[in-house]
């Protein structure tokens, strides 16, 4: 007689059935190590957006604050401080503008900086790309006493900067106080640009001599456009250093048809005395504020694409 045998139901190493038993163990099994790092980034992920979300409020809360109470009168931002204004005053705005002699130091402080950043970004340009792409003599100790200009306080240099220009006949002037910008932002360019002009790829500006271009035709109708974002990354730092500059023009620039925008706000606060015209003063001040928050608006791209584009070659 034949005999058939019978599938194995131990628990050796043949294959048999899967039992309840089995099911319940693979159920109560500890999840896998990609769940709980999923769990972890998810947690971090919402604990990050949150400090982000709140530091958006510290930040945009008193701007917008300020914006409001400048169309209020000065007995509602009083009573009603974080009240919408009843209606827009605008002739907050215009008596600042005409009375405080806010349109003299806006375009003071527009012609200070405009020909301060003009200069600081050609002539910072001009000396990061020679330090980045040219070796002799000097090189490094050279890109140093720029990079030590970075640490050297301000406030040290005010009595020396004082007794120069006062020789050279640019004190109380706008064309001395613009000398004293762009030296006083040419550390911080040329550090940053020459990085920047490390990055830039050497074919091109090999090519270009070549085909019989000089130097001087190299920089500025190859090289400097192709370092048109680190350009406009620095000069908006730069921008918003010397539109908010308030230490160099209170020493050096003391003609009161001379003085800058921060200058004016000071003695809008000032000069009121017992008046109280708040509503002016903050008009003024959103005024100082608009130009900053514009730059940042209408270049924050190409402030994000030159912070990261010297970063990898």
């Amino acid at each position: 007689m034949k005999t058939t045998d019978t599938p194995s139901t131990g628990t050796g190493d043949l294959p048999g059935p899967r039992t309840a038993g089995d099911a319940l163990v693979k159920k109560d099994a500890a999840p896998t190590p990609r769940k709980e790092g999923k769990r972890e980034g998810a947690t971090l992920n919402v604990f990050s957006h949150g400090v982000l979300i709140i530091w958006a409020i510290m930040v945009v809360m008193p701007l917008l604050w300020a914006v409001m109470t400048s169309f209020k009168t000065d007995r509602a931002i009083f009573t009603s401080p974080w009240a919408l204004p009843d209606k827009l005053h605008f002739e907050n705005w215009s008596r600042a503008w005409t009375e405080a002699h806010m349109s003299d130091y806006f375009l003071n402080t527009i012609l200070v900086v405009g020909g301060s950043l003009l200069g600081t970004l050609l002539f910072g340009s001009m000396a990061a790309y020679v330090l980045a792409r040219f070796e002799f003599p000097g090189n490094r100790f050279i890109y140093f006493l720029f990079i030590g200009g970075m640490s050297f306080p301000i406030i040290l240099a005010l009595v020396p900067l004082f007794y120069v220009l006062q020789n050279m006949a640019l004190l109380n002037t706008l064309h001395g106080l613009i000398l004293v910008y762009i030296a006083y932002s040419l550390p911080f360019t040329v550090f940053f640009l020459t990085a920047f002009f490390r990055t830039l790829p050497t074919s091109v500006a090999e090519a270009a001599f070549v085909d019989g271009a000089s130097h001087t035709r190299t920089f500025f109708q190859i090289m400097l456009p192709m370092a048109k974002p680190g350009l406009i990354s620095v000069g908006i730092f730069n921008f918003l250093g010397q539109w908010n500059q308030y230490l160099l023009p209170t020493v050096l620039n003391t003609e009161p048809e001379q003085k800058v925008l921060s200058q004016g706000l000071v003695q809008l606060a000032v000069s009121q005395g017992y008046k109280g015209d708040w509503s002016g003063l903050f008009a003024g001040l959103v005024m100082a504020m608009l130009p900053v928050l514009a730059a940042y608006i209408v270049f924050q791209r190409q402030v994000v694409a030159g912070l990261t584009a010297g970063a990898v070659k």
